[in-house]
């Protein structure tokens, strides 16, 4: 995976990240919109005005005060938490 700020602000944040698709984009955006002080998250996959680039683009909105690179770091924790939990979860299914 690689990241690539396109545009950062005190509230906003668009950044591409590469060799990702609409799996793990639904999975960040989702844990985005459950973050403390993100007002938006969304991304896309082929923007017009990127010429045809498909790597997604992820947009973050935050409130006054909350930095949209801590935002995303928030998320991409609480993603990884999931994963640790569903795997937790899996693993003591199979030993039951």
């Amino acid at each position: 995976m690689e990241l690539r700020v396109i545009d950062k602000t005190d509230e906003e944040l668009r950044i591409e990240i590469g060799g990702e698709d609409h799996t793990f984009m639904n999975v960040l955006k989702g844990a985005l919109l459950e973050t403390d002080g993100v007002t938006a998250a969304t991304y896309d996959v082929n923007p017009e005005q990127s010429g045809g680039q498909t790597d997604p683009v992820l947009s973050i909105k935050t409130e006054e005060g909350v930095d949209p690179l801590d935002a995303l770091a928030d998320g991409a924790r609480a993603v990884q938490d999931t994963a640790d939990d569903f795997t937790t979860a899996f693993n003591t299914a199979l030993d039951a």
